[in-house]
């Protein structure tokens, strides 16, 4: 689905200002990973959802890279393009983007077939600078374009849609047991979601090897890969749906928003703190990342058939103040990851709703701290 235009959705006319935009998200991936470790070291993710995430979190890393060489001359000549941004809701392209990015993956191999090498271009572009006395302008975005192909050609970047792979973890008794990880851009608020489910298979063979439910299995869980779907749904209509695959985890990860004095129109508390920060140009930024968790309890038996049964799962919910029935799961927990001067900022005012959330602070020089 292609959204339609709105008004919070911005065009990056300028070519500077779309360079610094994509800057920012050079600086903000490159942290990603490292908070991932530092919620590892934390006990708050184990080394095989680390990994999990990890391939995810570099694709997206690879995905700005990739934009960022196609809309490198954004505004400098009526041919190239400008992107598109969600400026309320995300600060991220806005879904289009990735869904133009996937239909210019199919076509990479063409277009660079038919345009000239990285090198043959860079020679022409001497030519006309030294011969001609010009700036090679139009050489330089085919150059960008060269590379954007390049990039998508490599693959591995983050898509609108990132089929379940199945990591094995080991086996329990006669009980094999995978790590599912899977991911979509949601399109509805235009932010990356990645989802981690660890499953025990008691079927007779391996799950990515059974050519009957791993096709099934897969596209079982894109289709209930929205952002509007609680985590008790889909674990449920998953536990129901395949009767010798048992869900016992299921984690789900919202990449984003991205908030910035610069680019976005935020609201509320986390206005006041990019604005008191003054933050230099590249730290102007806050990213929020949100977990959610949903764990089996327990499983019990129920009837299938006239004479079989079943096991099913029984998931916990949060208790606390009936929490778990509206939230489908059994924990949430909400993250901010952000520069020095911000988070001085941010702990200077101390505004209310603040005080639960996860603080990591991130330096140029790649340091993590994480407070509470």
């Amino acid at each position: 689905m292609v959204e339609a235009p709105t008004l919070d959705h911005f065009k990056l006319e300028d070519t500077r200002v779309t360079r610094r935009y994509f800057g920012k998200f050079d600086a903000i991936t490159g942290h990603l990973g490292r908070v991932a470790a530092t919620m590892e070291a934390e006990g708050r993710l184990n080394k095989h959802e680390v990994a999990g995430l990890a391939r995810y979190l570099v694709g997206l890393s690879l995905t700005f890279r990739a934009l960022a060489h196609k809309y490198h001359f954004a505004g400098r000549f009526a041919h190239a393009g400008k992107l598109t941004f969600d400026r309320v809701e995300s600060g991220f392209p806005v879904f289009s983007e990735l869904m133009e990015m996937a239909n210019d993956a199919l076509q990479a191999g063409r277009h660079l077939s038919t345009m000239p090498s990285q090198d043959e271009l860079k020679d022409e572009m001497v030519r006309t600078i030294v011969g001609e006395r010009e700036i090679p302008t139009k050489l330089q975005y085919a150059l960008s374009q060269r590379l954007y192909y390049e990039e998508l050609n490599k693959g591995q970047l983050f898509w609108a849609r990132n089929d379940p792979e199945a990591l094995w973890l080991g086996d329990e008794g006669p009980r094999r047991r995978y790590l599912i990880r899977w991911a979509v851009y949601d399109s509805e608020v235009n932010l990356p979601v990645i989802y981690l489910m660890e499953v025990e298979d008691s079927g007779r063979y391996g799950l990515p090897k059974d050519e009957r439910r791993w096709p099934e299995v897969q596209a079982h869980l894109m289709a209930q890969a929205l952002g509007g779907l609680k985590l008790l749904t889909i674990a449920t209509g998953f536990d129901a749906d395949f009767d010798d695959l048992h869900p016992v985890r299921l984690r789900r990860f919202h990449i984003g928003p991205m908030y910035s004095h610069a680019f976005t129109r935020q609201h509320g508390p986390i206005r006041d703190v990019l604005t008191n920060a003054k933050a230099p140009q590249g730290e102007d930024w806050a990213l929020v990342w949100t977990e959610e968790e949903l764990v089996s309890e327990r499983t019990e038996r129920q009837k299938s058939g006239w004479f079989g049964s079943v096991e099913r799962q029984i998931f916990a919910l949060d208790p606390f103040a009936g929490r778990g029935a509206d939230t489908g799961a059994t924990r949430m927990e909400r993250s901010i990851i952000l520069p020095e001067r911000p988070y001085q900022a941010l702990a200077e005012l101390n505004p209310p709703g603040f005080l639960d959330v996860r603080k990591f602070v991130v330096s140029a020089k790649g340091r993590v701290l994480s407070y509470k």
